[in-house]
């Protein structure tokens, strides 16, 4: 078993909150990924949880068993007695050691019996494709490689929970993108609980059951990616994961729903988009939409200058500015030269307060 519960966690650094009152129930057996821009506090979680960094105020508990608790005046469950692994994002695989001494380690502090010891490395190289490497060298493996060694010796003691610290961000795209599905694949075949911190979203989508997203030591949201993608609770979530184009908008202060659910907003030069109703008392606001949801459309109400282009090999992408100087991108097979003025259409967008 392997639920995670954390309950109004903070850390604070003399005068600065890392992390503030962020509560966080994580299933047994979930892939759950934490992202969010640097020095949101996702890694300070991710060392509390693990036991190197105590908390200032908060609980963790790891099924019936408590790690920490401050309402109950309980100092911190060291690092080992809490059965999590963890994969660093520089690996922390020793240079002096061969393949299975490093694997093996975690057991050696244990003093688990040698033949044990033996049986579950080899289990765990298996399962990671290492098996044959036993004698090489960490200094004279891979970085892929390096990075399986780690993921070995995290998993060879069964810990209930598994910590990824960014582990590929060291990895080149290729390399990064199998390594990514291998993770998941193992996730899947040994059912283990995972938290994964990272700040590629588009590895948080793909990898992951549900992602939290984190700003200024804050959870911001937490659900399934597809909740995250296509529901983002404010601008700030719309931006981060999938860089959705954010555009001032405002509607009536009364406006209800029509027949099919949805209510019209007016963008800069009065453009006017239809979006799912949402029950608010803000006129002002913003919509949200993605770069594959606007297009060109001679007979749009909404025009934007083209900036800049990204060849994408399926497409291009322009970068566009409206003319109240909002900044958006479309992704297109058509051809627009920089300067040009493109006549738009919104396909879908959602209405977002904040």
């Amino acid at each position: 078993m392997g639920k995670l519960v954390i309950d109004h966690l903070v850390k604070k650094f003399e005068d600065v909150t890392a992390v503030n009152h962020v509560s966080l129930n994580v299933e047994d057996g979930e892939f759950l990924t934490v992202v969010g821009p640097s020095g949101c506090g996702k890694t300070t979680l991710l060392r509390m949880i693990a036991g190197f960094t105590e908390p200032t105020h908060g609980s963790i508990r790891i099924d019936d068993d408590v790690l920490f608790d401050s309402d109950k005046q309980m100092h911190a469950v060291a690092p080992e007695n809490r059965d999590i692994g963890m994969v660093f994002q520089t690996y922390a695989v020793w240079p002096h050691m061969n393949v299975f001494n490093n694997v093996a380690y975690p057991l050696k502090i244990r003093k688990t019996p040698k033949a044990e010891t033996r049986e579950r490395v080899q289990e765990v190289l298996r399962l990671v494709h290492l098996t044959g490497l036993e004698k090489r060298m960490a200094f004279e493996m891979s970085g892929g490689q390096q990075q399986r060694v780690a993921l070995a010796r995290a998993l060879v003691g069964n810990p209930r929970l598994l910590l990824l610290d960014e582990p590929f961000s060291n990895l080149d795209a290729v390399l990064r993108e199998e390594m990514s599905a291998e993770v998941k694949e193992i996730q899947r075949k040994l059912g283990i609980t995972v938290i994964h911190v990272t700040h590629d979203q588009a590895e948080a989508m793909a990898m992951s059951d549900r992602v939290a997203v984190m700003k200024d030591g804050l959870l911001i949201q937490h659900a399934t990616p597809q909740k995250i993608y296509h529901r983002p609770v404010n601008t700030f979530v719309a931006g981060f994961i999938g860089s959705a184009n954010v555009v001032p908008a405002r509607k009536k202060a009364c406006g209800g729903a029509d027949a099919e659910g949805m209510m019209e907003v007016r963008l800069p030069g009065e453009a006017p988009v239809r979006v799912p109703y949402v029950r608010s008392e803000n006129t002002d606001g913003f919509i949200a939409f993605r770069a594959h949801q606007v297009r060109h459309d001679e007979k749009g109400l909404l025009a934007a200058e083209v900036t800049g282009s990204q060849f994408l090999g399926n497409g291009i992408r322009y970068l566009m500015r409206l003319e109240d100087g909002t900044r958006i991108k479309m992704i297109s097979r058509e051809t627009f030269d920089t300067g040009t003025v493109v006549p738009l259409a919104v396909d879908s967008a959602i209405w977002l307060d904040e």
